[in-house]
């Protein structure tokens, strides 16, 4: 599994870094949607370790899956009314050459404060459909702390894949 899970990482680089391209164009690829399942699938299995204390609980699966869909469609649609294109919220290495360009303090300060609001935004919309479908299950409190653990130990793991295997 582990082997697997390695090679997967090296392919998404590798097309990644050849291709030059944002995960905004990214994730319409087979390798995009392989990812973006891989994360759904982690924080699925992070949500039901806090929430439940089992490896794998159905109807959380559902709810984070829900959130993820819903909040990805909602930051697209947000992008596109902003600033006439669409970023998702992923890593820096993610973002291509051609968007901006990092060695430049403007444009990397812009980015850094869109994707931190974004973050958040996602993050928050995330948190409020998990509460609506976990409601009579779990408190709020607990989806809340839930969410947030998910969100951020895919990130900082996601983050941690991606420098290794991909810088």
């Amino acid at each position: 599994m582990h082997i697997f899970i390695l090679y997967f990482i090296k392919l998404i680089c590798t097309n990644m870094l050849f291709l030059n391209v944002s995960f905004g164009l990214f994730a319409f690829l087979p390798e995009g949607w392989l990812f973006m399942a891989f994360v759904i699938t982690m924080e699925a299995f992070i949500m039901s370790f806090f929430l439940s204390r089992k490896k794998f609980e159905k109807r959380i699966s559902i709810a984070t899956t829900t959130s993820n869909i819903i909040s990805g469609i909602i930051g697209i649609m947000a992008s596109l009314l902003l600033n006439g294109g669409w970023w998702l919220v992923v890593w820096f290495p993610w973002v291509s050459s051609h968007e901006v360009n990092v060695h430049n303090t403007t444009e990397l300060t812009g980015l850094l404060i869109y994707y931190v609001v974004a973050m958040i935004l996602s993050v928050l919309i995330e948190m409020l459909i998990n509460h609506l479908i976990l409601r009579t299950r779990y408190s709020f409190k607990s989806t809340f702390k839930a969410t947030l653990i998910a969100n951020a130990s895919s990130y900082v793991l996601g983050a941690i894949l991606i420098a290794y295997f991909c810088l």
